[in-house]
């Protein structure tokens, strides 16, 4: 392992096709990682393996849906085969479908605690088992400022977050006869495409208008992740906020 504690490791990413996890593992590649693609889009992590092999790195695209509990595990086992091992995963798959409770967008709230609660459960679960044979490993979640705080419209998808939160401490409790690193990661308004899964009318456009005049490009996110990964191991960062400078919220 290279003294930038990355170049070597091995990276499963979830909802890796577009926005954070695109982003994350092109920066990670490019800093030596082996990376294992996952997400609903297959042409897309195809296109985006491909990319990475040709410009030298190594990459497998997988495809998965994280609200299916054997395809997530299919994704980290497939990781293991091709690899040998499973150094990372992030679990970055997430929506975002902001609306007032009373207009009952029920499915909307379905989906976001199948994706953004129940994908990052199924990640774990099928991470777990390699990492507590290896007794070591990393598991970073994604989780918002939204995770930290709420505001009108946002009851599921702040709960779905601050659950996020709550999974990873009490993973971090636990795992430590196995030498096992969690880290939660709580981005601000950054520029992808995580506002085009607010469909409720009114909320949408307002959305799109804050994060037009507020996110940071999602550079910030793979930086961040980087920054996790990199520290030595006996350095467990559990949690990073942050926020674009001019947001207030």
């Amino acid at each position: 392992m290279s003294n930038n504690n990355i170049e070597g490791k091995v990276v499963v990413i979830t909802g890796a096709s577009s926005g954070f996890g695109k982003i994350t593992a092109e920066y990670l590649s490019d800093r030596g990682a082996k990376v294992a693609l996952g997400a609903r889009s297959t042409d897309k992590i195809e296109a985006l393996a491909d990319s990475i092999n040709k410009n030298g790195g190594e990459a497998i695209a997988v495809t998965t849906d994280v609200t299916d509990k054997d395809q997530v595990k299919n994704l980290v086992d497939s990781s293991v085969n091709e690899y040998g091992n499973i150094d990372v995963l992030l679990n970055n798959a997430g929506i975002m479908p902001l609306s007032p409770l009373e207009m009952l967008k029920v499915d909307d709230w379905d989906q976001c605690i199948d994706v953004n609660i129940k994908g990052v459960l199924y990640g774990i679960a099928a991470a777990l088992p390699h990492m507590k044979e290896q007794k070591s490993g990393q598991i970073i979640s994604v989780s918002s400022v939204a995770g930290h705080t709420i505001s009108p419209g946002g009851a599921v998808y702040s709960a779905s977050k601050y659950s996020v939160r709550v999974i990873s401490e009490a993973l971090r409790q636990e795992v430590k006869p196995y030498n096992i690193r969690t880290s939660v990661i709580s981005p601000g308004a950054v520029d992808t495409n995580l506002p085009n899964s607010v469909t409720a009318e009114g909320v949408a456009e307002n959305i799109k208008d804050y994060y037009d005049e507020k996110a940071i490009p999602a550079d910030s996110f793979a930086r961040s992740v980087a920054f996790v990964i990199s520290q030595p191991e006996d350095m467990d960062v559990n949690e990073v906020l942050y926020r674009p400078t001019k947001q207030e919220l």
